[in-house]
């Protein structure tokens, strides 16, 4: 894969041949990010949401975002929204130099090797902008992005037991964490 890059932005052939683009998220992003949103929410499977923001809510949110100096990217194939990743800095001062990591992709753009240029343009992000720590949690039936995020080096900070009930199974939560050097 031939990776271009500008700043926060990625350009990049996926496993499929299609061009493939990470950028930051813009207000003008907030329909196509709901309607990519909505299959993920209705399948319940690996994300930590009920139900989609209004058109208003996520515009506001995309605002807010860049107010807060965190980060929220869309990820592009064939000009359609096929996911997103964000980093949400800490709100006090004392938590400011970590971020928690949220992420999701359609499945229709899973398997193409996206996932790993998410992780590369997260972790570039979080290095430009001096994060310390980026964490996330996974649910414990995921362990595709489990394996994704040690690939990276994220290491376990631990797990709460039955965290999540999903379609009535009860599910561990796990969290992970990874630290920049410095």
């Amino acid at each position: 894969m031939t990776l271009k890059r500008e700043p926060h932005v990625y350009t990049f052939e996926a496993r499929d041949g299609r061009e493939v683009t990470i950028r930051p998220a813009d207000i003008r992003d907030a329909e196509h990010i709901i309607q990519a949103a909505e299959s993920i929410v209705k399948s319940r499977s690996f994300i930590q949401k009920e139900k989609t923001r209004t058109l208003e809510e996520e515009q506001s949110f995309i605002t807010d975002i860049k107010l807060s100096d965190s980060m929220y990217a869309v990820v592009e194939v064939g000009g359609k929204i096929v996911g997103i990743a964000r980093v949400l800095r800490g709100e006090l001062d004392m938590k400011r130099h970590c971020g928690v990591f949220r992420t999701w992709i359609t499945e229709e753009a899973q398997g193409k090797g996206i996932g790993t240029k998410i992780m590369e343009y997260t972790l570039e992000w979080g290095k430009t902008e001096g994060l310390h720590k980026l964490w996330l949690t996974v649910f414990s039936n995921n362990p595709i992005a489990s394996k994704l995020y040690e690939r990276y080096g994220f290491v376990h900070e631990g797990t709460q037991k039955d965290q999540l009930c999903i379609k009535g199974e009860y599910e561990d939560e796990i969290y992970m964490a990874y630290f920049f050097k410095r």
